[in-house]
């Protein structure tokens, strides 16, 4: 059997299909090239049109099935991971009414902050293991106060990743992490957060009927599946947001393990069996993939906004002309420390690990006649890591202490200035992986359709193929970088 997986993120749509029996990819596309676009209607907003995504999709799954061929029929199941906390929002007739409030939008981070004052610091820590923050929930509440007539339409509200099974089964459901993700999961009572729901003044109904993420959650309809090019009744047996999809990718899903990625935005992922969480709400806990009510397992996520798109912002900047791989190979040119050099890179919305704060990015230290683009890229990448370990010693505190760091070779992590600088200053080890989050999302199919039998089995074909181990050589050039770029962060 063949398994398919769908990854939507917020720069592109990626499909890949996997041999279920070797585990090894046999096709992959995505789709645009250049990335999604993202709107801005105001400072600190970020939307993007869901019949986008599905466009980008059918073009990505268009070009995939082509390499295919004949084999596209041996396809047996769909798993989809997808861009979280974004809100989706359709009517009875499920036309979408708005544009989707993604990820990385802070006009609810004031409705967040109101509702964890007035719904009581220890009720939300201790029952949502969260503040409602900046998540899906409050997007809604966003929603109902400042587009009263657009809600008054509203019959479901959906994650991405629910948007594109919808699509394709004509079912609307969502999954347990989903809700979790959203702020609308009660771990002690391990259901829908009545409290929070009353607060808001949201009726349940709005919420899909939520299922796990390992199971059938509906079957590609006759009429998309002659659009696609895809078999007729094929199970989409899977979701999950693309952070626990990530860890899944990477087998991260026993407690003590952690994941990491380095795409638009920055994340470490640790997996614990116990219900914990931060005072301050400056790292979140999500029920995991694997979560049941045998088996605690609940992902404690890292995010930092201003990861990848610095990157890319960098490239647009002082990269004209360069490709990814050739600025790192400039940055690898630069000595570490990038000669002074600090680069902040918080400029992509209110940043959790900084109590929701919006500090914008900040470069300290230019000196006109020594940096070069290739101290700018480097620097970049110090400061993104520096990022991580700050991050890093957050999570410390709820348990997570890795010693080991596993992630895919995609993203930021295909720099070897990046893993060197990662893994130096946090003293971890980093093993790549040859996944992703499409072939992650094709694992998690191949479960929850019942082709393996365990998820051992779903991790045939995963293989290490790189180690990046901490450099004493660079360890104590990085320690006294770090502390002047954790200097001029807590300054500003």
């Amino acid at each position: 059997m063949l398994l398919l997986g769908i990854d939507l993120g917020s720069s592109s749509v990626k499909v890949s299909v996997i041999d279920g029996e070797s585990g090894k990819c046999i096709a992959s596309a995505l789709h645009p090239e250049t990335e999604m676009p993202i709107q801005a209607p105001s400072p600190g907003w970020a939307e993007q049109d869901p019949e986008v995504w599905w466009a980008n999709l059918k073009v990505a799954l268009g070009d995939c099935l082509g390499s295919l061929g004949e084999r596209k029929k041996s396809i047996g199941a769909i798993g989809i991971s997808y861009q979280m906390h974004g809100l989706v929002t359709v009517d009875k007739d499920r036309k979408v009414l708005r544009r989707s409030i993604i990820w990385c939008d802070s006009r609810a981070v004031d409705i967040g902050d109101r509702a964890f004052q007035k719904m009581g610091k220890d009720f939300c820590l201790h029952h949502l293991l969260n503040s409602p923050g900046n998540f899906t929930a409050s997007k809604l509440a966003w929603v109902k106060e400042n587009e009263p007539s657009l809600y008054r339409k509203i019959d479901k509200i959906m994650l991405p990743g629910d948007f594109i099974a919808m699509r394709l089964t004509g079912e609307i459901r969502t999954s347990f992490t989903g809700l979790s993700e959203g702020i609308f999961w009660d771990f002690r009572r391990n259901a829908v957060s009545e409290e929070l729901l009353k607060y808001f003044g949201f009726d349940v109904n709005m919420l899909p009927e939520a299922m796990p993420s390992f199971s059938v959650q509906g079957n590609v309809l006759k009429s998309v599946a002659a659009e696609l090019g895809l078999p007729e009744g094929i199970p989409v047996s899977y979701r999950a947001g693309d952070q626990p999809n990530n860890a899944l990718s990477l087998n991260v899903l026993s407690p003590g393990e952690v994941a990491a990625t380095a795409g638009t935005s920055g994340v470490i992922y640790g997996v614990t069996g116990e219900k914990k969480f931060d005072p301050l709400s400056r790292i979140n806990t999500f029920l995991h993939v694997n979560n049941s009510e045998s088996q605690t397992r609940l992902g404690v996520l890292l995010c930092i906004n201003g990861t990848g798109i610095l990157n890319s912002w960098m490239k647009k900047i002082a990269g004209a002309g360069l490709t990814y791989k050739q600025m790192n190979a400039l940055a690898a040119k630069v000595k570490p420390g990038s000669d002074g050099l600090l680069v902040l890179p918080f400029g992509n919305g209110a940043e959790r690990v900084l109590k929701n704060r919006e500090i914008s990015s900040s470069f300290a230290g230019i000196n006109f006649n020594i940096h070069t683009p290739a101290h700018l890229f480097r620097a970049s990448q110090e400061g993104i890591a520096f990022s991580f370990r700050y991050g890093l010693d957050v999570m410390k505190e709820t348990g997570i202490n890795p010693e080991i760091i596993r992630a895919g070779d995609t993203n930021m992590f295909q720099s070897r200035v990046f893993r060197e600088v990662l893994s130096s200053v946090t003293g971890t080890v980093i093993n790549l992986c040859n996944s992703d989050g499409a072939t992650g999302a094709a694992r998690g199919s191949g479960i929850g359709c019942g082709y393996y039998n365990g998820e051992s089995e779903a991790f045939r074909g995963l293989e290490i193929v790189g180690v990046t181990e901490p450099r004493k050589s660079f360890t104590g050039v990085y320690e006294a970088k770090y502390s002047q770029w954790k200097e001029l962060l807590e300054s500003i």
